[in-house]
């Protein structure tokens, strides 16, 4: 599987996105020159060399009316509206949602990646809204609103349609620490629509000052990334660095590393809890609630407590994403006083269902297959369904209904007095 895995150990914004991901692809200076030609208003693309703690990178420039940004969008400890360029004032344009709607429906680019920018500006939006109160028709892009972020965000979407990943995980997002200085005064970091846009996503602070995490930045990670979490195993076949302008002890980059995952690898989290108070049939309600809520499993052990006293070992196992919400079902039905927690590699085999039609109806055939085993079991239900109405063992109709798979009507009917 083609995964795709960012590492934001010093936050994200759209110029070290654009940048990294740049860097995956395969002719860099033909992309810049498609960039340039879709229509961005009085936009230009340059990607730049940038060399950090080191490490060769690339940085994404945007040069509007030809005079370099000092984006909003960037590592800067202060955000201004108003950037001085010698005795030069340039002044951003604040842009409402329904000026970023028509000039993205203007640029010569297909239209999924024009869904992409659109939805990834909705989630800006829709922070800004709730942050000012107001609601989104209202709301004029600060920061996040200049073309250069306009850039920046055409730039994102455009490389992840060429690039194609199929699974896209990042790190947790370090977002820093002190304070910014934006439109509306001084603002702790992260700044309250990043916040706002990384709920659910694992985010840190740390020791590095200023705002490593931007509105953008956010968006973009929440739109497009499926999983947060350490890098997973994969044969990486690229990696990018996207650099950002400022300088710190810490490499200022964004790293993008591409390459393949197994289909049949993935995490799962693993719940337990000891319970010596509960009648079984407490606990049983407990795990079909478990069960209900899309637990990949759930089962007990008999275990001995202290005070020799018997009890259960209650296990729930489930996706990442599910943990939070399987942790307050098991404090809920439950009377533990705690939950420990396993991260573990889950490794399957590829499963498919299908049915098979024999002279006693409709049989659905479990197939799994990989590592170099595949193998076939006829569902329980549709088995105890046959023996029932054939007056039969059941293990006789496994073994007639396995046999018959595959085989025609004619050759069925043939072959049934054998057995």
């Amino acid at each position: 599987m083609k995964t795709l895995y960012l590492d934001c150990g010093m936050g994200a914004a759209g110029d070290m996105l654009s940048a990294a991901l740049l860097e995956l692809y395969p002719e860099p200076e033909q992309f810049i020159k498609r960039l340039n030609r879709l229509g961005i208003p009085k936009v230009e693309f340059q990607a730049e060399p940038a060399v950090k703690c080191g490490i060769t990178g690339t940085h994404m420039t945007v040069k509007v009316d030809g005079m370099e940004e000092v984006s909003t969008d960037h590592h800067e400890e202060a955000h201004h509206y108003e950037h001085h360029y010698g005795e030069h004032s340039h002044h951003h344009d604040h842009h409402n949602m329904q000026s970023i709607t028509a000039i993205v429906g203007n640029l010569d680019i297909q239209e999924e990646v024009k869904k992409d920018i659109l939805a990834v500006y909705d989630l800006i939006a829709q922070a800004e809204s709730h942050v000012h109160g107001c609601p989104v028709d209202e709301i004029h892009f600060h920061e996040v609103g200049s073309m250069d972020a306009v850039a920046d965000v055409t730039a994102v979407c455009l490389l992840m349609h060429e690039l194609k990943p199929e699974r896209v995980v990042a790190s947790p997002v370090h977002v820093g620490s002190g304070h910014v200085h934006c439109a509306h005064g001084i603002l702790p970091v992260p700044a309250p629509a990043t916040a706002w846009i990384l709920q659910d996503i694992p985010t840190y602070g740390g020791k590095v000052r200023g705002e490593l995490c931007t509105p953008t930045g956010a968006a973009l990670l929440k739109y497009f990334v499926q999983e947060f979490g350490s890098q997973p195993p994969m044969r990486v076949e690229g990696i990018g660095y996207g650099c950002g302008q400022k300088e710190f002890e810490v490499a200022n980059c964004v790293r993008a590393m591409c390459g393949e995952t197994a289909d049949n690898q993935d995490y799962i989290v693993e719940l337990r809890c000891n319970l010596d108070d509960m009648t079984p049939e407490a606990v049983g309600f407990a795990m079909e609630e478990l069960f209900a809520a899309g637990a990949l499993d759930v089962y007990t052990t008999a275990v001995g407590m202290k005070k020799n006293r018997p009890g259960i070992l209650l296990t729930c196992m489930c996706k990442e994403k599910q943990r939070e919400e399987m942790i307050r079902l098991l404090f809920l039905h439950t009377t533990t006083l705690g939950v420990r927690e396993s991260v573990c590699n889950r490794y399957t085999l590829k499963r498919t269902m299908k049915t098979e039609t024999t002279v006693y109806g409709n049989v659905r055939i479990k197939e799994v297959s990989g590592w170099g085993i595949k193998r076939q079991k006829a569902e329980y239900e549709d088995l105890a369904r046959i023996a029932r109405e054939q007056e039969m063992p059941i293990a006789q109709v496994r073994e007639c209904v396995m046999a018959l798979s595959g085989m025609s009507n004619q050759e069925q009917m043939s072959y049934i007095p054998n057995i």
